[in-house]
């Protein structure tokens, strides 16, 4: 595994997650009502979801493991791996299933939804770089 190529990549989530944390508007009303901050932070949410598939899945190339055949399925090999706990692999499932929804019916997008996942869950995406930082620092 090239911790380079990991360390670039986390680096890049973290700026996405700076972005959407510093877009962030006071009420779901007024992501709502504002399609530009729509447009930053779904953009943001879905590069940082693919983010962290691409860090998985590098780390997964160094591992003899079968290779995912979803983007979901790269967290479950994590978890197996003992790169992930469960917690953290469930609820990074879970953002493939936004990142999903965004890119394929961003039309349906529920942006009440939208706002709880980028005021609730961003810790989501800091607990995940943290395990991959514990995991790459393991293997020496």
């Amino acid at each position: 595994m090239d911790k380079d190529i990991v360390l670039n990549k986390l680096e890049s989530l973290r700026r996405c997650i700076q972005r959407i944390q510093d877009k962030t508007p006071p009420s779901s009303h007024l992501l709502v009502e504002d399609y530009d901050l729509q447009d930053i932070i779904t953009l943001n949410l879905e590069r940082s979801v693919q983010l962290c598939v691409d860090i998985g899945l590098h780390i997964i190339s160094d591992l003899e493991v079968p290779v995912p055949d979803t983007m979901a399925k790269t967290f479950v090999v994590l978890e197996q791996a003992n790169c992930l706990d469960g917690e953290v692999a469930d609820r990074m499932i879970k953002s493939v299933g936004f990142r999903n929804t965004a890119v394929h019916a961003y039309q349906e997008i529920d942006w009440n939804i939208v706002y709880r996942i980028i005021t609730e869950h961003l810790d989501d995406f800091r607990a995940f770089s943290r395990q991959i930082l514990s995991f790459m620092q393991n293997r020496g």
